[in-house]
């Protein structure tokens, strides 16, 4: 059988993941073994972090609508279920950048929701 030289391949294989782990500490980033490990690891959490991501920020948004609603009276299920009769269609995050950026604005919309 043939002899198989993998210089170039197996030197590109590494050279990307040393590539990837660019920035870890120690040998993290220095030996091919460890920084694989810990690309694949990085990679992972990148994944899982992506969708978690999402759900943080939905619940980030809720509780300061929650806070926000309860200083004008009234609570965060509430606000949303007279938001959906009142047919005012303000998603969530909208409704956070309000509670916090504008409080005045956000009264006339709990006003405008009870009001129905």
């Amino acid at each position: 059988m043939a002899r198989v030289k993998r210089g170039n391949v197996a030197r590109k294989r590494r050279k990307k993941i040393l590539k990837l782990a660019k920035g870890f500490r120690g040998s993290h980033s220095r030996n091919f073994r460890t920084a694989n490990q810990q690309v694949m690891k990085a990679l992972r959490n990148a994944y899982r972090d992506r969708r978690r991501r999402k759900r943080d920020f939905r619940r980030l948004w809720i509780t300061r609508i929650n806070a926000a609603a309860r200083i004008n009276g009234t609570s965060y299920s509430r606000l949303t279920g007279d938001l959906k009769k009142a047919d005012i269609q303000l998603n969530r995050k909208m409704l956070a950048q309000l509670a916090v950026l504008d409080a005045e604005g956000f009264a006339k919309v709990v006003a405008a929701a009870k009001s129905v």
